[in-house]
């Protein structure tokens, strides 16, 4: 078999499915022109023939992405993402102090998400055109040294850009968010990784969890 292209780490691989670790600054799929060509997809088929798209992470996000290897197992896949079976956790680092509420328990942002038609790709939080939006955040720590908090996110919804609006809108952007954040971005990266998958899998529907622990 050839080599693992560059930037592109199995976490699980099986003859159904794969789950790989992306970089941060890697497309998922191919963008419009040339110089957009190079993502995680095109590097997947070079080591994978049959890989194919299931969902995807923002190009600055890094962290775990799911393919399979089947027609018949993506459709599987992509209905278990669609209706809420997967479990999909992030680790982020926001700026300031996030108060953690009632111990680590969970707390619920609801608030929906629209396209900025006038500044794509960015979107915004609008209570009359956008779609309902949940995510599940708590915080794991705090550093007072850097004003930051860390915390692990879980989306129950999957709009575009949906934890770096969230916690903008909660007034913490993730650090190194350029979109969402201060326009004086200091850190070289957005601090947001897709830590874990749960999910049944297609085949035997024992219940399976993936861990990639961030680099940050």
């Amino acid at each position: 078999m050839p080599p693992v292209p560059e930037g592109v780490q199995a976490v699980w691989e099986d003859e159904h499915l794969l789950v790989l670790h992306k970089p941060a600054g890697l497309l998922c799929v191919p963008g419009r022109g040339p110089d957009k060509q190079d993502c995680l997809s095109a590097r997947a088929l070079q080591r994978w023939p049959d890989a194919l798209v299931v969902h995807r992470l923002d190009q600055a996000t890094s962290g775990l992405v799911m393919m399979a290897r089947s027609l018949p197992i993506q459709r599987q896949l992509s209905e278990a993402f669609a209706s809420r079976k997967m479990e999909k956790r992030y680790v982020a680092v926001v700026h300031g102090y996030l108060a953690a509420g009632n111990g680590d328990e969970w707390q619920t942002i609801n608030l929906p998400i629209a396209a900025d038609w006038e500044r794509r790709p960015l979107r915004v939080v609008d209570a009359t055109t956008g779609k309902p939006s949940q995510t599940l955040w708590r915080v794991l720590a705090h550093d007072p040294h850097a004003n930051t908090t860390r915390v692990e996110l879980e989306p129950l919804t999957g709009r575009t850009h949906q934890l770096r609006v969230h916690m903008a809108a909660l007034g913490h952007p993730i650090v190194g968010d350029a979109l969402y954040g201060s326009t004086q971005v200091s850190h070289q990266r957005l601090l947001l990784h897709a830590r874990a998958l749960g999910f049944y899998h297609p085949v035997h529907q024992n219940w399976c969890h993936v861990l990639a622990p961030e680099a940050f």
